[in-house]
């Protein structure tokens, strides 16, 4: 339990610090025959800073309550 609230503390962290990703995909348009023609898009994910906030405070909450348990 007090593991898993680490990772979430440290997880809720970077996503309070890093609001999202950005990635390119690639996507095949037309293929024919030798003639091939790709197209590049980049796409975003992003989430709210409260999410970030939300599994900082999960992983705070499992942390004590690992540390009440082993007392």
């Amino acid at each position: 339990m007090r593991i898993l609230g680490i990772i979430l503390l440290v997880v809720g962290i970077a996503m309070m610090i890093i609001n999202g990703f950005s990635f390119q995909k690639t996507e095949n348009v037309v293929d024919i025959g030798p003639l091939e023609i790709n197209k590049k898009e980049t796409k975003r994910v992003n989430w709210p800073v409260y999410a970030g906030v939300a599994v900082t405070i999960t992983g705070v909450v499992l942390v004590i309550a690992g540390k009440k348990r082993s007392d």
